[in-house]
């Protein structure tokens, strides 16, 4: 078992646009969860990296950050990237992908869940019950392939899709364990893998990969789907599925679907998991368009924040830090519920105003998580 001392410390990394609006939210709302639930301090250090940094020292993520973050406890992303900011190449200032590969961060986990106060987006009243993750590998895949395809005399343009053993087998592995740790919430526990293994020797060999770390978690239910059927199912039926797990590439596109289902990449967070390492951050952008008005949504950051929570709570098994994270998700349910909406649901609260309506609503979730 890990061990911390009274103090963990927390890298923060800002980033660019609307990002630094909901890490500093996020950071007053986790000082809040301490004023309220017990449990060992969080020493949350900014550091500098993203493309407006970029613009200043020519360097979008520092060896100093890299370093700070890989000596912290955990890793609290905001967002990163500017449309305008371009490498030397012409691609985007994109340093979370930097990261993962850094620290083998291969399993990106995004949740979605409805709870009232959200938006009923499907018609469909069973829609309520949506409770799903999206487990995507991050390290191979197609994004294998950035930075390293070639285009033929202006012609044609090749990029490479790699799937290996070791790669499917760990995100597999993580997808189980997690259903299993769900199950005692939804009393049952299913893996479904997403593939278009009727069309590539890559996903066939992905499928074939998890069906043998599968054969090994018969407490579990496991299945398949492509990831065409996938996407028709989660804009149908979501609250059938449970836990699925897939490509690189299938995964970022499918997340993005399934935070339309609670109302916007505002309410959707997100965790890059390694072995020895992990970074929080929302899935959405840096929002350029809102940038600066107040008009961003902190949920996704303040569910990411819990995410950390939980993740450093089975890492030290101090069950104080799960209790706040179960504190921040109950706190913003009761923020929704006393009919505080973010701007981007169409609501009239913008970041300050639902920062402010979460750590309002501590006394009354932390009664009812205590």
């Amino acid at each position: 078992m890990a061990t911390h001392n009274d103090t963990l410390d927390i890298a923060v990394l800002p980033g660019d646009g609307i990002g630094r609006e909901v890490a500093a939210a996020c950071i007053e709302l986790l000082a809040a969860t301490e004023n309220v639930a017990e449990g060992p301090k969080l020493r949350l250090t900014t550091h500098n990296a993203g493309a407006q940094y970029y613009l200043e020292s020519g360097d979008a993520l520092p060896k100093s950050t890299i370093d700070a973050c890989r000596s912290a406890d955990a890793i609290l992303f905001g967002a990163m990237g500017w449309p305008d900011v371009r490498l030397p190449d012409g691609t985007e200032i994109i340093p979370q992908l930097d990261l993962r590969m850094e620290f083998d961060l291969y399993a990106g986990i995004r949740p979605i869940r409805w709870f009232p106060g959200l938006p009923q987006i499907l018609s469909d009243d069973r829609s309520r019950q949506t409770d799903l993750v999206l487990v995507r590998e991050q390290t191979e895949g197609l994004f294998y392939a950035r930075g390293t395809g070639t285009v033929i005399e202006d012609r044609e343009a090749l990029d490479t899709m790699r799937i290996t053993r070791e790669g499917t087998a760990r995100v597999s592995e993580y997808a189980f364990r997690l259903a299993k740790r769900r199950k005692d919430r939804r009393g049952s526990a299913r893996v479904t893998c997403v593939d278009k293994a009727n069309v590539f020797s890559s996903m066939a060999f992905f499928r074939k990969v998890f069906d043998e770390v599968a054969a090994s978690h018969t407490a579990v239910t496991s299945d398949h789907a492509y990831v065409d059927a996938m996407a028709l199912t989660l804009v149908k039926a979501p609250w059938t599925v449970d836990v699925i797990v897939t490509e690189n590439m299938f995964g970022d596109i499918l997340s993005d679907l399934i935070a339309g289902l609670v109302g916007g990449m505002g309410m959707a967070p997100s965790a890059d998991i390694g072995d020895n390492h992990a970074l929080f951050q929302p899935a959405h952008g840096t929002a350029p368009d809102i940038a600066g008005q107040g008009k961003a949504n902190p949920c996704a950051m303040f569910l990411s924040g819990a995410m950390m929570l939980d993740w450093l709570a089975d890492k030290y098994e101090d069950q104080r830090l799960e209790l706040r994270a179960r504190l921040i998700e109950r706190a913003i349910e009761a923020a929704f519920a006393a009919g505080n909406v973010p701007i981007e649901l169409k609501g009239g609260s913008g970041c300050a105003e639902m920062t402010r309506a979460t750590i309002a609503a501590m006394p009354e979730a932390i009664r009812a998580v205590a």
